[in-house]
């Protein structure tokens, strides 16, 4: 296999590996409330323990992946994700569960942006960009897995075995990544630079950055919460589906954002970027509303496409700074963003568990009232950041 495309594949397999974990809880979350005797806030607080590990590591990632290269940071990264896995996989309290998943998302933390930053040095501007977005769509099908195969997987050998082989296939990749890629094409002299911090003053201290910024927390975090955990309660406690048909309906949401991610970019030039962000989270917060009704269940699975397909338009927040900021401060910038979408997943998963705990359990369920709340909440909360990004259309980007 050529050396470039190697790259490719590794660092793909590797944000495939990413995706499937940030999602799989959505259709194990039953199954660990009934073992551990979890509640719903526990339930939201130790899944978003992944993103709170993910977001902490983000702006040092940054000055090692500058400094050391994705090769290393990366791979390193990812053996402790793995044990991580293997300690979720093990897991018979809380407390050991939620560690578990915390060393899942510091692990995961450096896949996509050691991705983005080994593509830059190997490919030329046109070819990144086409394979950064090949990256994030094919990638994102690791969500894909963690619907009906996963539900299946679970049947047939439980979530603790599922974990147990997912720890040795992210060791695999982690160790492909060491001895299969470079940190620059053959010929090219590899050198670390030196990132000046102060330049995230500027950036931080900029109105544009957040009009991005809290527009991405709300629909990035509203997408990954609901893909990525409650999406598999809602379900079971309001429609009182089984696994398998979680896992369909998951895969349908799933499906609609791989869509989304992959069209984001054709739409966005030849519509303007601003204006596909615009229209996504307009129809992300629609879908919301529409999902909070929980309506008849041919409609809630439509629903359910169309909230992954907006949300993934929405994607396009992490693509803008590049346009809005100096060349010199895009990395900087771009990975201030993410911190804020990363972060948002975290807090809005945690949310919407306390906004469900706060109503009264019902044959070990919670009521159709308590998910249309947290839905309306997280609804409420986009349409306001909307209403601060909209300026952000007049932009030329």
């Amino acid at each position: 296999m050529a050396a470039h495309v190697r790259v490719f594949v590794i660092f793909t397999a590797a944000y495939f590996l990413s995706y499937f974990y940030r999602s799989a809880n959505a259709v194990i979350a039953p199954d660990l409330a009934r073992e551990l005797a979890l509640d719903a806030s526990q339930l939201g607080l130790m899944t978003g323990l992944f993103f709170v590990a993910f977001a902490a590591v983000q702006l040092p990632l940054g000055v090692g992946l500058d400094r050391l290269g994705p090769r290393w940071v990366t791979s390193t990264l990812m053996l402790v994700g793995a044990v991580g896995s293997l300690l979720f996989a093990s897991a018979h309290s809380f407390a050991a569960l939620a560690l578990g998943r915390a060393l899942i998302g510091v692990g995961m933390a450096g896949v996509l942006m050691g991705a983005l930053k080994a593509f830059s040095r190997w490919y030329s501007p046109l070819r990144y960009s086409v394979l950064s977005g090949l990256l994030v769509g094919i990638g994102s099908a690791g969500a894909l897995v963690a619907a009906t195969p996963l539900a299946w997987l679970n049947e047939v050998m439980g979530w603790r075995a599922v974990f147990g082989i997912g720890a040795m296939l992210v060791a695999g990749v982690a160790a492909a990544i060491a001895l299969g890629t470079r940190n620059a094409p053959p010929g090219v002299l590899w050198r670390g630079q030196t990132v000046d911090l102060r330049a995230l003053q500027a950036v931080f201290g900029d109105l544009r950055f957040w009009r991005m910024a809290l527009l991405v927390f709300c629909t990035n975090g509203t997408l990954l919460a609901f893909q990525g955990l409650w999406a598999g309660p809602y379900l079971n406690d309001v429609y009182a589906v089984d696994a398998f048909t979680r896992g369909n309906v998951l895969l349908v949401l799933s499906a609609g954002v791989t869509a989304g991610f992959l069209l984001s970019g054709w739409l966005s030039t030849r519509l303007g970027l601003a204006n596909v962000v615009a229209f996504g989270a307009a129809l992300f917060i629609a879908t919301q509303v529409m999902l909070a009704l929980h309506p008849p269940p041919a409609v809630m699975a439509l629903a359910s496409a169309l909230f992954g397909l907006s949300g993934g338009f929405t994607i396009m927040l992490l693509a803008q700074p590049r346009y809005v900021f100096p060349i010199a401060v895009t990395g900087q910038a771009t990975a201030a963003v993410n911190l804020f979408a990363i972060g948002g997943a975290a807090l809005v998963q945690w949310w919407m568990g306390l906004i469900v705990g706060r109503f009264p359990v019902v044959d070990a369920r919670y009521p159709p009232e308590s998910y249309g709340a947290a839905l309306i909440a997280t609804a409420i909360s986009t349409a306001v950041m909307l209403i601060f990004y909209w300026p952000m259309r007049r932009s030329p980007a």
